[in-house]
């Protein structure tokens, strides 16, 4: 048996992270004079927040954001001793003095947040926490009667931003951009000389007016297009390969997979591969996903199981069929987003769902 873990692996997953920190400055030009975060939540989209974040911050970004407490001691651990990162979840009832022991930036969303930071009695005297006000999105942050109630308070110098989050900036004409943008404006307006924060991926594409001081992309650093419907100007940064199992030929009217759910209109060559559900491969695609093998889109036949897919590989080269062989689910020839499309649902999806069987193959940024 061979040593070597990626020839033995039953799916390898390469993620780009010179590709990822590409993203990252193409994003910061276009946000520029604006200081450009990176969000690294749910394990950097699923592809290792410690690795991603090390490329990043090794390029020059000084604050990242995660979703939990959890996640940020995890990440602290991989970063010490810089930069910042911040919690977009704020404190869970009990924990804000945890987030000065990891050394963590809580965004604080409602007003039990607020309280449970201000006393905390060796919070630094250094402006770290974010504020979040709710502008549209009806998610986290303080509605705007609690804002108002708290803007007094808030203007203490122990607050060094002010975050919103757009519901709907991948689409540029959409009426409520522009009514959350403004509502952001005035509550920014009551916090004189805060900084702020408000377009995320989506919403460095709306233009100057949503950069502010701030800005804090997450799929587009992954290679999700952050503008549907135009070219993605975001480079590509994983390649999912899953390895043929077996190979058998199949006649007119079988069957292929549970259920029964597959029936062959004429005679082929199936290839069984060591992907599914439990990789993180959606089921979804059962009937409508695709591989590449050498160049030839493969079609995926039957229902997806938990730990194997079937693809018709009757058109392929004969020369690259043979057990050992991969076929391409992720790459140049399908993107996440085709992928996501096929599946019926967005890349955000496929990225976070990738599971923890495959081997990881990271490419570092070039020197």
């Amino acid at each position: 048996m061979s040593s070597d873990p990626a020839s033995r692996a039953g799916a390898v997953l390469d993620i780009d992270l010179g590709a990822i920190v590409a993203n990252w400055r193409l994003l910061a030009g276009k946000a520029a004079p604006a200081a450009c975060a990176a969000v690294v939540k749910a394990n950097g989209y699923g592809l290792g927040a410690a690795e991603v974040a090390g490329a990043l911050a090794a390029a020059g970004c000084r604050r990242f954001y995660v979703a939990t407490l959890d996640e940020g001691i995890a990440l602290r651990a991989a970063l010490e001793p810089e930069p910042e990162i911040a919690v977009f979840n704020g404190p869970s009832p009990g924990s804000a003095a945890e987030f000065v022991a990891a050394r963590l930036t809580p965004v604080l969303n409602e007003p039990g947040q607020i309280a449970a930071w201000e006393a905390v009695p060796n919070r630094p005297r250094k402006p770290t926490a974010i504020i979040h006000v709710d502008t549209g999105l009806n998610r986290l942050g303080l509605s705007r009667s609690e804002f108002d109630t708290f803007a007094e308070r808030l203007r203490d110098p122990g607050y060094a931003l002010l975050i919103s989050h757009l519901a709907c900036a991948e689409a540029p004409e959409h009426v409520l951009n522009a009514l959350q943008r403004d509502r952001f404006l005035a509550a920014r307006q009551l916090l004189p000389g805060i900084k702020a924060g408000l377009a995320a991926s989506s919403g460095i594409f709306l233009g100057p007016e949503y950069h502010f001081d701030e800005v804090r992309p997450g799929a587009a650093l992954y290679g999700v297009n952050p503008c549907p419907g135009r070219p993605n100007l975001m480079r590509s940064v994983v390649r999912l390969s899953a390895r043929i199992v077996q190979l058998r030929k199949i006649d007119r009217g079988e069957s292929v997979g549970y259920g029964a759910a597959q029936i062959m209109d004429g005679p082929g060559i199936l290839a069984t591969a060591a992907i599914g559900y439990a990789d993180g491969w959606p089921r979804s695609l059962s009937h409508r996903g695709c591989g590449w093998l050498a160049g030839k889109r493969v079609p995926l036949l039957g229902r997806l199981s938990m730990d194997l897919a079937t693809f018709d590989v009757s058109a392929a080269d004969p020369a690259t069929l043979h057990p050992g062989a991969m076929i391409e689910l992720l790459g140049d020839d399908h993107g996440v987003d085709a992928a996501a499309a096929d599946a019926g649902t967005i890349g955000y999806e496929i990225l976070t769902s990738l599971g923890r069987r495959y081997h990881r193959v990271y490419r570092q940024p070039a020197a």
